[in-house]
């Protein structure tokens, strides 16, 4: 049921962006999403996301288009134990904006939304060694602070991709876990 729920949230939201004239069938202007992002909101299905979110704090991530057309991202995540640093190199998946990536577990991910200045919504899908299947939806933006529109706008994409208000929440901002060298 979940499937067919995310599913037809997946094919409304598609409707949703060719009704707004933003088909999304081009690849994103890769320079735009260069940078460094702020993951400032997120909604998933994962267990032990939903039992820790209350613990979660605003991680960052940048995003380096490399010269093959890969993306790298370096991430600065923090735990209530440390700040976890790692990188991932994402390889075009050959549909409009999806990247794929082998490292810690196959994970495909897909640009949702964005105004290609300030915010961008990114869809994931992570297989966990068991063969389950993991869904998130991140809201990534230049800045820790966000516009409530936005803010908005991602918790009805959340929705619209089968995610309830128990498995969306914004993330508060954080100074101690920061990018920096790996």
């Amino acid at each position: 049921m979940r499937t067919v729920g995310l599913s037809l949230g997946l094919i409304l939201l598609c409707l949703l962006r060719v009704q707004a004239g933003e088909l999304g069938t081009a690849e994103p202007d890769k320079s735009k999403i260069a940078g460094t992002w702020y993951i400032t909101a997120m909604a998933s299905d994962s267990k032990v996301y939903l039992q820790k979110k209350d613990q979660l704090k605003m991680a960052m991530a940048n995003i380096e288009v490399l010269g093959n057309g890969d993306l790298k991202v370096s991430f600065a995540i923090p735990t209530p134990e440390r700040c976890m640093k790692f990188e991932s190199i994402y390889t075009p998946t050959g549909s409009p904006g999806e990247y794929y990536s082998s490292d810690r577990g196959n994970k495909t991910v897909r640009l949702v939304d964005t105004d290609g200045r300030s915010y961008m919504v990114v869809f994931a899908t992570r297989e966990k060694e068991d063969g389950k299947i993991l869904h998130m939806l991140r809201l990534y933006s230049r800045t820790q602070w966000v516009r409530p529109k936005i803010k908005m706008l991602f918790k009805r994409l959340a929705k619209l991709n089968g995610f309830t208000d128990e498995t969306i929440w914004i993330l508060p901002r954080q100074e101690e876990c920061r990018l920096g060298e790996l």
